[in-house]
């Protein structure tokens, strides 16, 4: 599959940790299915829904090892960078607090660091001198920007399926597209679970995960705005069972609107580990050039000197 090659923010950081691969085409790294040789499982909705509450309720916190892998594309030029293997460390606390690092390779010092609370983020370039704030909800998507639309909340909603609480859902008996043993694209049932919200405008499709009828996992979700858009398009592979809590080894997040996406490979998870707040801790450093996405530039300090 290819598709159009736009700049990506979170690429902005990633670009001072990696060395790129250039190309012309845009890759998408999701792995084809393979069509069940045994027969498929048989779920209800509330079934369905009992097992998403349930491993929701199980993690509380994860701490992870990953590789990231990702790319940049340039509208101007329709050449593709590609980043590979970013060696980072992801922290998740509920209710919705993240930390996530980056390393630069070989030498292995800070290519980024970033935080969030749920409501408010802070992000750490020390190659690029930079400490940039904002709020996770501020303002709308604006096209011509890429600083202003990455919020690290899009990153912890897709590693940790949230529970179907309070919102109506509905099952629908579907199908994906997976690959015989011939490598022809053929479709499988599969179930998924529409998860509706009331939002101020009424009620709103706001996720739909998708459940492989091979195991019964969810191996797709999408997360959808107010306005019907999907905002986040998440891709899970190679469950893996930690004392009876499933997780993904590999996670996929596409951000269709902004155009990026990122791949986190899980080299080492461990969940439910006490997580401080000290953990998710990101102070000011003395002399960076600050960046707040509240301020319009003219209003913005090129730098601070003091550290908050």
């Amino acid at each position: 599959m290819y598709r159009p090659h736009l700049r990506v923010f979170f690429l902005l950081f990633l670009a001072a940790a990696a060395i790129p691969l250039s190309g012309c085409l845009f890759r998408t790294r999701t792995v084809d299915r393979p069509l069940s040789d045994r027969p498929l499982k048989t779920s209800t909705q509330q079934e369905l829904i009992d097992f998403v509450n349930s491993q929701a309720g199980k993690i509380q916190s994860m701490q992870a090892t990953v590789d990231i892998d990702s790319s940049a594309g340039d509208p101007r030029n329709g050449k593709v960078t590609d980043y590979k293997e970013i060696r980072g460390y992801v922290l998740a606390r509920k209710p919705a607090m993240l930390r996530m690092k980056g390393l630069m390779p070989v030498v292995r010092t800070t290519a980024f660091d970033m935080v969030s609370d749920g409501k408010e983020f802070k992000l750490w370039i020390p190659p690029r001198n930079k400490f940039v704030m904002g709020a996770n909800d501020a303002g709308g998507y604006q096209p011509d920007k890429r600083l202003e639309n990455m919020r690290p909340q899009y990153i912890y909603d897709a590693l940790l399926i949230p529970e179907i609480d309070g919102d109506d859902a509905v099952l629908e008996n579907g199908y994906e597209t997976v690959l015989d043993s011939r490598r022809h694209r053929v479709e499988q049932p599969n179930y998924s679970l529409l998860v509706i919200r009331k939002g101020a405008k009424g009620a709103y499709l706001s996720r739909k995960i998708d459940f492989s009828r091979i195991d019964l996992l969810p191996y797709r979700q999408r997360i959808y705005d107010q306005q019907g858009n999907v905002a986040s398009d998440v891709h899970y592979h190679e469950y893996k069972d930690y004392a009876g809590t499933m997780f993904a080894s590999t996670i996929e997040i596409e951000r269709p609107r902004e155009n990026y996406d990122i791949t986190l490979n899980m080299v080492k998870l461990e969940i439910n580990k006490a997580l401080t707040d000290d953990q998710f801790a990101l102070e000011q450093p003395a002399g960076a050039e600050v960046v707040r996405l509240d301020r319009s530039n003219a209003d913005a300090p090129k730098a601070d000197s003091q550290s908050k």
